[in-house]
């Protein structure tokens, strides 16, 4: 998951470490990749903000960023033991 930096009390979550665990980083980009092939049929926020990053960016960047988003989201879900629900 996300390497955790704090200073001041306030913690500041770094990207997906590539000392970390290789399968779960490769398993993560995949999903990533899946995502963005069908990304043209949504419309949903998240869909849209992916748009906007792979527009702006390029592929690769955006496959990053939509894997990092993924890794913190499972992080603050594991870490509040609660469950994912959509907005």
């Amino acid at each position: 998951m996300p390497r955790q930096y704090t200073t001041g009390g306030k913690p500041r979550l770094g990207g997906i470490g590539r000392r970390a665990n290789h399968y779960l980083r490769w398993q993560m980009i995949h999903g990533a990749r899946a995502v963005i092939s069908r990304l043209a049929k949504r419309d949903d926020s998240r869909s849209l903000w992916l748009k906007g990053i792979v527009e702006r960016r390029g592929f690769n960047k955006a496959l990053v960023a939509l894997a990092n988003k993924t890794a913190r989201t499972a992080w603050a879900l594991l870490m509040r033991k609660e469950s994912y629900a959509a907005a």
